[in-house]
């Protein structure tokens, strides 16, 4: 019998997922806010309207998720999601723009946030994007997917001459090539029919990486690999 995933187990248990939305556009805000609120096993705990209130409002309310806009004043979504990450380690981050520019994308996935969502996104898709990055999903479309792996190619070629930290935590066979996979763009349906494993299999292995590497996403693991030199990606 296949375990209740996360956000289930939330559900059933009366504790909605808490979101936090950051946008310094009111109408933004009040559009995703509207879309979240509706659903039953979501609750918005706060909104913030720049990076800076972000930031102060995340170490206050550690919310589950956070929507955060990439450009705003006194302090961008990339510097704010560096800064929460470190303050509240457990908070997922999606980021929201009206582009998927490559630059900004790897420098959302490197400060540790955990997907992408494109503001031109149909809102009813919202609630479904926090629910699966509360799982654990990585929120990266095929597009988007395609620029990490050649990010992540040039990024391998640069520390090759660096020499790795030490120690490096150990990952068995299998959860290497599950890695290599997701550093492919590859979902866990992708990868549990490339490997003839069941996704709720593919699930726990990710898990396993991610309690080894001590990281929250399936790109930070990747990151840390490619950093590492436990992955060269070509």
């Amino acid at each position: 019998m296949t375990e209740p995933d996360e956000a289930t187990r939330s559900a059933r248990s009366g504790d909605p997922i808490r979101v936090l939305i950051v946008d310094d556009h009111a109408l933004i805000r009040r559009s995703l806010e509207m879309a979240l609120s509706a659903e039953t096993d979501i609750e918005v705990v706060g909104e913030a309207s720049d990076g800076q209130e972000a930031v102060e409002l995340a170490d206050r309310l550690t919310p589950d998720v956070m929507l955060m806009d990439v450009r705003m004043p006194r302090r961008s979504g990339i510097e704010a999601t560096r800064a929460i990450k470190a303050a509240v380690p457990s908070t997922r981050i999606i980021m929201l723009t009206v582009s998927d520019e490559e630059e900004d994308l790897f420098e959302a996935i490197k400060a540790g946030a955990t997907g992408y969502l494109l503001k031109n996104v149909q809102l009813d898709e919202v609630p479904e994007a926090v629910r699966g990055v509360h799982e654990g999903q990585s929120l990266i479309n095929p597009a988007m997917a395609a620029k990490l792996i050649t990010e992540f190619a040039n990024m391998s070629r640069k520390e090759a001459e660096r020499p790795p930290q030490l120690p490096v935590p150990r990952l068995t066979d299998r959860e290497m090539e599950v890695l290599r996979l997701v550093a492919k763009g590859m979902n866990n349906r992708e990868i549990a029919k490339q490997l003839f494993i069941s996704e709720n299999t593919v699930k726990n292995h990710v898990r396993n990486i991610l309690d080894k590497l001590q990281l929250h996403s399936r790109m930070e693991a990747v990151v840390y690999a490619v950093r590492e030199r436990m992955l060269e990606i070509t």
